[in-house]
């Protein structure tokens, strides 16, 4: 039986999304236990109502909250009883098995930094998240986590994604590429060119060179190594024009009457695709590189999102990914 602990007070519509979510993954899996933390108060009449097997969904009381807008550090000195705080209090102690929060994603590293701590030789952790393409997913790393960078973190970032992409992905030799401006290796700013040389010395790995943003899409490589500041902009970026190709042809189709009657013989083809764009299909993404599994959602969460996380985790912590990853980060020691 496997122990998640749910961050009830994380997601936009907290805590709607992680109660409603909870019980439809305790519906779909029957060797888990979720841990709801957070305003007892604001959950326990919310719960009412709501068929579920009660010795498998337990519920922790916090006073506290972080807010999506607040600074990491402030939440951390000020609110030792946040849902956050406690939630990873009791993964450190053993009373779970990992941690999913939808909320200030700066707060969870922050947290996990300073209450669980990093995998031994880890300089920094990093978000995993993978863009679905036509082929399937390319995985991309750093999503958000570190602003800002070292050639030798990128070059760890490199390795665990690696590891993740054969793990969780099934990759048999994963193909990883720097993101830069131009596939040639003396393209890029300084710290691409640095992270380039630090990669390629690392031979256990696959490394085609430096990619492209347009590669990310092709499906060509399944890996694709960045900094946590240009990685949020190229999810955002791409969440968005997901969106707003989604809205073009709904317009466009509007605007003829045959369009309208071909439509019906997409719809099926239509529905694959919208599922495959769709990131509350995919639920989280695994902070990688800390002592335990803990896992970042987005704050705008449904039920379906937060469910989908809590399925993604379970099969995620089937994965011995963290003894994985210490035997490979030790073969970057000589470079």
């Amino acid at each position: 039986m496997k122990t998640i602990i749910l961050d009830a007070m994380g997601s936009d519509s907290r805590p709607n999304s992680e109660i409603l979510g909870a019980i439809a993954a305790l519906k779909e899996i029957d060797d888990i236990t979720i841990v709801l933390v957070g305003d007892e108060k604001k959950i326990r009449p919310k719960l009412q109502g709501f068929p579920f097997d009660r010795k498998r969904l337990r519920l922790v009381h916090t006073a506290q909250e972080v807010e999506m807008s607040e600074s990491p550090v402030k939440a951390m000195k000020e609110k030792k009883d946040s849902s956050m705080a406690v939630g990873l209090d009791l993964l450190k102690a053993g009373k779970g098995d990992a941690f999913i929060s939808a909320g200030n994603t700066g707060a969870v590293m922050a947290h996990s930094l300073m209450q669980i701590g990093r995998i031994p030789g880890i300089q920094r952790p990093t978000i995993a998240t993978t863009i679905p393409t036509l082929y399937g997913e390319t995985l991309l790393v750093d999503a958000g986590a570190n602003a800002d960078c070292k050639a030798s973190q990128l070059a760890q970032f490199a390795v665990m994604g690696d590891i993740y992409a054969k793990l969780v992905l099934g990759r048999k030799e994963p193909k990883i590429g720097l993101l830069s401006n131009g596939e040639e290796p003396e393209k890029g700013n300084e710290l691409t060119k640095k992270a380039h040389l630090l990669i390629k010395k690392a031979a256990f790995l696959n490394f085609v060179g430096n990619v492209e943003g347009r590669d990310i899409l092709s499906g060509d490589v399944d890996v694709v190594v960045c900094d946590g500041f240009t990685g949020n902009i190229v999810l955002k970026t791409v969440e968005s024009l997901f969106k707003f190709l989604y809205r073009v042809f709904k317009h466009e189709i509007s605007k003829h009457f045959l369009a309208k009657i071909g439509i019906l013989f997409l719809i099926p083809s239509l529905k694959k695709l919208m599922k495959k764009m769709d990131y509350t299909e995919y639920g989280t993404a695994p902070l990688l590189g800390i002592r335990k599994p803990i896992m970042v959602c987005h704050g705008s969460s449904n039920q379906k999102a937060i469910k989908n996380a809590v399925l993604f985790t379970y099969r995620y912590l089937q994965k011995d990914f963290n003894k994985t990853l210490s035997a490979e980060i030790d073969k970057l020691k000589g470079i």
